[in-house]
């Protein structure tokens, strides 16, 4: 064997190595959203398009999902690695599995508000939420809005709703209809939803949770507490990516847009847009995420969420604040300051 024929051969093993220690190094990650590829996925799909989370040593498989409920479940199942998540349903999961014996954890609050809101149409006379007494509201019986609308009700004093149940795709239509008096929904949703049935922005009346008296945080980055426990390092390369990424995301809310069409090709890539940057403007970067900085929660708004969580839901057990949430893996501070600046 010739000099040169044994250079070569030794050159294609050191390659083979540095492959498979490369290949060894990258840490897949099962990441489920918890709805469907919309606007507000890019802030997710933007660090995977731009290969952000890649460049941090991980291979992440983002897929759609059909809820907060499910996600939770499935990476309570270790079906999924980590996911997105309304906080409620993760507290509620907590408190109504006790001993199960891998309750996901959130570790970075992206919707510092819930987006879900109260709406009605003008002419039906609903103007406030008080006006709400003795109507009938229709949601899926999954929604967060309709779950959390005894806390609503409680800080409005709203009494004698009656409840209407639908798959989500009529809701908006029996509100057109006037089958229903109001709904409840994520504004984000139900407000382009009645646009697109051909009802005026002008003509609805949206009254978001957050602004009227109920302080709950909305949807988190959630991880399994094997991964927690075995890997965290694994989570703070994700959060870190996941938050250059969503900067960028919302520094530029037409451009982002395009990640979500290549993973939905049928969207409207207009309305898409809308409701992204609605969502950001909404419970991204809310006034209460600019005073408690992103990523973060305050400690006591938080134990007064699980609480108010755990009567709205009548939970078999007590919610307890410290177990859904860790903090621990979160990037520094200087990594978080990812919010637009505000609008003038």
């Amino acid at each position: 064997m010739s000099k040169r024929h044994l250079l070569k051969t030794a050159a294609v093993l050191a390659l083979s190595v540095v492959f498979a220690n490369a290949q060894a190094q990258t840490k897949p990650v099962k990441f489920q959203l918890d709805w469907r590829f919309e606007g507000p996925a890019a802030l997710f799909l933007v660090p995977a398009a731009k290969g952000y989370f890649k460049d941090a040593g991980l291979d992440v498989t983002i897929d759609s999902g059909n809820g907060s409920g499910g996600t939770v479940t499935r990476v309570a199942s270790g079906t999924y690695d980590m996911g997105f998540a309304d906080m409620a349903a993760l507290m509620e999961f907590h408190a109504n599995n006790p001993d199960a014996p891998n309750k996901p954890v959130a570790v970075m609050m992206v919707y510092n508000n819930t987006p879900a809101a109260v709406l009605a149409l003008k002419k039906s006379g609903i103007a406030k939420p008080a006006d709400l007494s003795g109507k009938k509201l229709g949601a899926p019986v999954f929604d967060a809005g309709r779950k959390a609308f005894p806390i609503f009700e409680k800080a409005n004093g709203v009494s004698n709703v009656a409840w209407t149940a639908m798959d989500p795709p009529l809701r908006e239509t029996m509100l057109v209809r006037g089958d229903i008096d109001a709904i409840t929904g994520f504004s984000f949703t139900s407000l382009l939803n009645l646009e697109a049935r051909g009802v005026k922005p002008t003509d609805v009346v949206v009254m978001p949770y957050a602004e009227h008296g109920v302080k709950l945080y909305g949807n988190a980055i959630i991880a399994s507490p094997k991964l927690i426990r075995e890997n965290p390092e694994v989570i703070r390369a994700f959060l870190k990516a996941f938050a250059k990424g969503a900067k960028e995301a919302m520094a530029n809310p037409t451009a982002s847009i395009e990640t979500v069409k290549a993973r939905d090709g049928i969207i409207n890539v207009p309305l898409e847009t809308r409701r992204l940057q609605m969502a950001i403007d909404a419970v991204v970067a809310s006034p209460d995420a600019r005073r408690e900085g992103f990523g973060q929660v305050v400690p006591g708004r938080l134990a007064l969420m699980a609480s108010q969580v755990s009567d709205a839901f009548a939970t078999r057990s007590r919610v307890n604040p410290d177990a859904v949430w860790n903090s621990s893996m979160l990037p520094t501070a200087a990594e978080l300051n990812i919010l637009p600046p505000l609008k003038k």
